[in-house]
């Protein structure tokens, strides 16, 4: 009887009907697995506090991916394919243009200010085309970033010209082909391969993926974020809508307030993530720098005139999204 259950709702990630009580849920994400990365400990906390819950719930979880490809997991998350993901939402921007807006340069500038998006107009925008594709938030996550190199340090738009280097999303390809550098794209997973072969010369990424994927091996220069932070990412943990609306009301409530839980514990430790990851970049010799308020200033300036040109020219309400993180105190 289950399998003819299963075979019904065949193509759904989740495991178990509406009829049953236990349900385990499936949770993929491209981050390193029991190695320390925040993002993974985000999931497994979740992981852990719905079993403990005891309302018939558990997820087994995949990292490094290991079920989904990086670029793979929004179309998996939107349709049910997989059930819960922690995901940098910049990477559905050839989408959903507008998710551009959660890695534009210079837009968040702190992890204070980062908090206050969460409960803004701009987040409320974001959050309403994540819940039309299919997919809802169960916690907020912001990681600031830095630049790495193997050629010479990232400080001013000039430093970059002539390297190949890697930017998360549209946002920062667009600004760093202004300042003349050239662009390969990838996930952050598939850095420190480039890199070896040098195919890149260098990238922009988060805190926790500068340190996760172990890139001061083949990096000569870290541009840490410091007071001048340029780069911010968003990257929530994401449910399938789906695979939500099946659970019990029991069950949702322990996963909301699981992601609550795990929401706060990443709030905390994202400040950290900064100095971890100047401490393992020095302790590796890799010299480390930080931008100076006018090397920000010249970079905003190369933004403005094509990655916040472009996004508010063709993104639909891009402009309305801009003024309304900007308005954010």
């Amino acid at each position: 009887m289950k399998s003819i259950l299963l075979s019904a709702v065949c193509g759904l990630a989740l495991t178990g009907t509406a009829l049953a009580q236990d349900v385990t849920l499936r949770a993929s994400h491209q981050f390193p697995g029991g190695k320390g990365d925040v993002r993974d400990e985000m999931v497994q906390m979740i992981a852990r506090d719905i079993e403990a819950a005891n309302v018939g719930l558990k997820m087994q979880v995949f990292p490094g991916e290991s079920l989904f490809k990086a670029s793979d997991q929004w179309a998996a998350v939107t349709k049910g394919q997989v059930d819960v993901t922690a995901f940098p939402l910049d990477y559905a921007s050839g989408r959903h243009p507008e998710f551009s807006a959660t890695l534009m340069p210079g837009l968040v500038g702190n992890h204070e200010r980062a908090a206050r998006l969460n409960d803004s107009a701009f987040m409320e925008s974001i959050k309403g085309s994540i819940d039309k594709a299919g997919a809802m938030v169960l916690a907020d996550a912001w990681l600031a970033g830095g630049f790495v190199s193997s050629k010479n340090c990232i400080t001013t738009p000039d430093s970059a010209k002539g390297q190949t280097l890697r930017a998360a999303g549209p946002a920062f390809e667009q600004m760093l082909v202004g300042a003349g550098a050239s662009i390969s794209s990838m996930p952050s997973s598939e850095i420190y391969t480039a890199m070896q072969q040098n195919v890149l010369q260098g990238a922009s990424t988060s805190s926790g993926s500068l340190v996760s994927f172990r890139i001061y091996e083949v990096a000569t220069c870290l541009t840490a974020p410091g007071e001048n932070a340029l780069w911010f990412m968003y990257e929530p943990v994401i449910m399938s809508k789906r695979s939500f609306e099946r659970l019990s009301k029991e069950q949702q409530d322990a996963l909301i307030a699981a992601g609550e839980k795990a929401e706060a514990y990443f709030a905390e430790e994202a400040p950290k993530l900064d100095e971890k990851l100047i401490e393992a970049y020095k302790e590796a010799g890799v010299e480390v720098i930080e931008m100076s308020k006018a090397d920000y200033d010249a970079w905003l300036a190369v933004a403005q005139e094509t990655a916040y040109k472009e996004f508010a020219e063709k993104v639909p309400n891009g402009q309305k999204l801009i003024d309304d993180a900007l308005s954010v105190e």
